[in-house]
C-alpha cells in the first residue's frame, strides 16, 4: 500500500456514518458502547493491563515491596510514572462507574518538565481512537440521549432499549431546543452521525490557555454571540452564538486547560458547573448547554499552593482529583527516558560512550531526592533503583524507610528531564570533530552549566558536591575497570580461576576444615584460607565476608546441581563477580606501556596497543574517545 493510499484509508475511516434516531436507539439496544460516556471510550483506548508480580523480578520485588502491579501498554513510554498512570486510570474506571469522579476537574500537578504535558497529549490521542454518537449538525456535538427527559422517558428508555437511567444526565442544548421547536416537537426529524474525536477538527478535544488577567473572560471556556448574525437574528437566539469556547468544543470528549491555575478566578466559573451538573450557562439569554466530558487541568506546584491558599477559591478545591507527577527518582528509567528523546532526535544514530547516560541520570536523580538522615543520598538513590546494598553498605536503608522519611513531596523539585537533554546535546557537539557523547565531557559541560545557572548557592555547591563526591571517583572506576577489561586478554578465563578458588576456599572455611591444594601440596588452615578470602574481599569492601561466604557457596551449590557438578560461570552471581572484578582490577601499573598513547618501545607494544584499542572500539568507543578517556584516567590515576 502506497503512502497516499495509507492517508486516504485514514480519512475515510473517520468519516461521519449517519442515521435516524430509531436506528441510533436499536444500536443502544444491542451495543452499550453506543452511548458510552467520555470516561468510558477512554477507559476502552487505554486497553487491559499487564498485571506484573513483582515477587518474580529481584529488582522490581525491591522498588515495589512484591506487591502485583498494572502496566498499560498504552503509555509503555512513560518509564517510572506507574503510581501517576495507576491514579489516572483510576480516576476514568470510578468516572466510567459514575462514581463522584465524574464531576471532578483531573488535575496533573508537577514540576517543570515532568511529563505533565505529555501525559495530556497521550490521553487526548487515546480519546481520539473510540468513536461517540452526536446529533448531527449540533454545535456542541451533544449525545442524542439529551433529547429525552430522565423523568419522563427514561423508565420506557430502559425498558425498551436496555440505557441505564444514569446515562439520561444531559440536558438539551439551545440549538436543540430551536430546531425540535422548529420539527413541532417531531424527535425523528433529528439525524445522529457517528464522529471520531479529533485534535485537529477540534471535535470533542479542545485546549484552553489562560490569557491576560484584564482581558480575558469566560467566553474562552463558553463561547459568546457572533456579532455577524445579528443582522438575521436576535441576540439570545441560538443561532446568533458561536460556540466556540473549550467546553463546548470538548463535549462529550477531553478539555485540557493548560496552567489552570494561572487563569482569574471569574473564568473558572464555569467549569464547576460544567463538571457538577453537566451543564453551563452561555453569555447570552439561552437555556443551558450540555457538557458530558473530561476536564484535565495541570500547572506546576507553586500555581496551586497560591489557588490553594485563597480562601476565596474553597469551592474550587474539594472538585478537583489531584494525581501528582513528580521527577522520575529511578536511575534506569531516566536511562530509558533519555534513550526515548534521542531516538526522536538526528543523534539516535551518533556514538554514546558506555556510562555516559548512566552518569547524567544518576546526577539528574540525585538532584531530586531529598538528603536522608545518617545515610549516603547516593544509597539512597541506589535503593531507589532496585540494588541490593546489603552487603556494601550496612547503613543504606530499605525503600519504604527512605520513602517515609522523604515525605510526599519527594521528586516534586530539581533537575528536570528537559535540563538534563540540554545537557546531553551539548555533550555530543562538544568535540568540535566528532559527534558522540562521552563521560569526561558530560562531567565537564555539567560543571560549566551549573556556575551558568545562577543557583543559591548551597544549591550549587550540593549540585557540585554530588560530582566531586559520587560522579567523578565512580567513574574513574569504571573507566578503569573497561580499560583493565580490554586489556587483559585472558579475562575470563582470569575471573573464572578466582571464582573456582574463591568458592573452594570459602566451602572448607565454612565446613572448618583444613585445604591441601592438589597442584602444589600446599595446605591451608582455616586462619589461611581467611586470609586468601580476605585478599579478594577487601579491595570490594564487603562489609560482612561470614553472611556473603554463605551466600556464595550456597548459590554455587544449587547451581551446580544443574550444571553436572561443574561451577557456574563466574559472571553468573553479580555481587561475587563485582567483588572479582575489584580484585583484578587493584593494580594499574603494568597497563601503562599498553594503553598510553606514546610512541611504543617495541612492535609487541605497538600490536598489544592496537588490539586494546580494537577491543575498547568493541566496546562501544570511537577510537577518539579511547585516547581521550585513557589519558584522562591515567592522569587522575597519578593525582591520586
Amino acid at each position: 500500500m502506497s503512502i497516499f493510499d495509507h492517508v486516504q484509508n485514514r480519512y475515510e475511516q473517520v468519516q461521519q456514518e449517519e442515521m435516524s434516531l430509531q436506528e441510533y436507539l436499536e444500536l443502544c439496544r444491542s451495543e452499550p458502547s453506543v452511548y458510552a460516556s467520555a470516561a468510558e471510550r477512554i477507559l476502552e483506548a487505554i486497553g487491559e493491563p499487564e498485571v506484573i508480580d513483582t515477587a518474580k523480578d529481584s529488582r522490581l520485588s525491591r522498588i515495589f515491596s512484591n506487591k502485583v502491579i498494572r502496566r498499560y501498554p498504552a503509555f509503555s513510554e512513560f518509564y517510572g510514572m506507574e503510581e501517576a498512570i495507576e491514579q489516572i486510570v483510576a480516576y476514568f474506571r470510578h468516572a466510567a462507574q459514575g462514581l463522584e469522579e465524574r464531576k471532578q476537574i483531573l488535575y496533573l500537578l508537577g514540576p517543570v518538565g515532568g511529563g505533565k504535558s505529555s501525559l495530556a497529549e497521550r490521553l487526548k490521542l487515546l480519546m481520539e481512537r473510540v468513536p461517540f454518537y452526536a446529533i448531527k449538525g449540533s454545535p456542541v456535538c451533544e449525545s442524542p440521549l439529551g433529547l429525552f427527559s430522565p423523568e419522563e422517558d427514561g423508565e420506557l428508555l430502559e425498558k425498551e432499549y436496555n440505557i441505564p437511567r444514569r446515562h439520561l444526565k444531559s440536558v438539551m442544548s439551545p440549538w436543540a431546543a430551536k430546531r425540535l421547536k422548529e420539527y413541532g416537537g417531531d424527535i425523528s426529524q433529528f439525524r445522529v452521525a457517528r464522529l471520531y474525536p479529533s485534535r485537529l477538527n477540534q471535535i470533542a478535544i479542545s485546549k484552553t490557555e489562560p490569557g491576560d488577567e484584564n482581558n480575558q473572560d469566560i467566553s474562552s471556556l463558553v463561547g459568546k454571540v457572533d456579532i455577524r448574525q445579528l443582522e438575521m437574528y436576535a441576540q439570545d437566539d441560538p443561532d446568533a452564538y458561536s460556540f466556540s469556547g473549550g467546553l463546548c468544543k470538548s463535549n462529550q470528549g477531553l478539555m485540557e486547560f493548560i496552567e489552570m491555575f494561572k487563569a482569574p478566578i471569574k473564568v473558572l466559573h464555569p467549569l464547576l458547573t460544567a463538571t457538577q451538573e453537566g451543564n453551563y450557562n452561555p453569555t447570552e439569554g439561552m437555556g443551558a448547554i450540555p457538557f458530558d466530558g473530561i476536564v484535565l487541568a495541570h500547572s506546576n506546584e507553586s500555581e496551586w499552593q497560591t489557588f490553594r491558599n485563597n480562601r476565596n477559591n474553597e469551592a474550587f478545591l474539594d472538585r478537583v482529583y489531584i494525581v501528582k507527577v513528580p521527577y522520575c527518582l529511578r536511575v534506569t528509567e531516566e536511562i530509558n527516558i533519555y534513550k526515548k528523546l534521542l531516538e526522536h532526535s538526528s543523534l539516535s544514530e551518533a556514538p554514546c560512550a558506555p556510562d555516559t547516560l548512566r552518569m547524567l541520570a544518576q546526577f539528574s536523580v540525585l538532584s531530586r531526592l531529598k538528603e536522608p538522615e545518617n545515610s549516603s543520598i547516593y544509597s539512597k538513590m541506589r535503593v531507589y533503583d532496585g540494588e541490593n546494598l546489603k552487603d556494601t553498605d550496612p547503613k543504606a536503608k530499605s525503600i519504604q524507610e527512605y520513602r517515609d522519611s522523604a515525605g510526599v513531596d519527594e521528586g516534586m523539585d530539581g533537575l528536570s528531564t528537559r535540563f538534563a537533554f540540554k545537557i546531553l546535546s551539548k555533550v555530543f557537539n562538544f568535540d568540535n570533530h566528532e559527534i558522540a557523547a562521552n563521560p569526561v565531557h558530560l562531567l565537564y559541560v555539567l560543571e560549566q552549566r551549573l556556575e551558568q545557572e545562577q543557583l543559591p548557592k548551597d544549591t550549587f555547591e550540593r549540585y557540585l558536591r554530588f560530582i566531586k563526591e559520587f560522579l567523578a571517583p565512580r567513574y574513574v572506576d569504571f573507566i578503569g575497570k573497561e580499560i583493565q577489561t580490554a586489556y587483559l586478554e585472558s579475562y575470563s578465563e582470569y575471573g573464572q580461576n578466582i571464582f573456582d578458588r574463591y568458592v573452594t576456599y570459602a566451602d572448607f572455611w565454612i565446613q572448618d576444615q583444613e585445604y591441601r591444594d592438589p597442584e602444589t601440596g600446599e595446605l591451608f588452615n582455616r586462619q589461611a584460607l581467611n586470609e586468601e578470602l580476605e585478599k579478594i574481599e577487601k579491595p570490594a569492601g564487603i562489609s560482612n565476608p561470614k553472611d556473603f561466604r554463605h551466600e556464595v557457596v550456597n548459590f554455587v551449590l544449587r547451581a551446580r546441581a544443574q550444571n553436572n557438578g561443574m561451577n557456574p560461570s563466574w559472571q553468573s552471581y553479580e555481587k561475587l563477580r563485582g567483588v572479582i572484578e575489584q580484585k583484578m582490577f587493584a593494580n594499574t601499573e603494568e597497563l601503562l606501556p599498553v594503553i598510553s598513547f606514546n610512541a611504543k618501545a617495541s612492535a609487541a607494544d605497538q600490536k598489544k596497543h592496537e588490539d586494546f584499542v580494537a577491543r575498547m572500539v568493541d566496546r562501544g568507543y570511537t577510537e577518539k574517545q579511547v585516547r581521550l578517556l585513557s589519558e584522562w584516567y591515567l592522569r587522575v590515576r597519578k593525582s591520586q
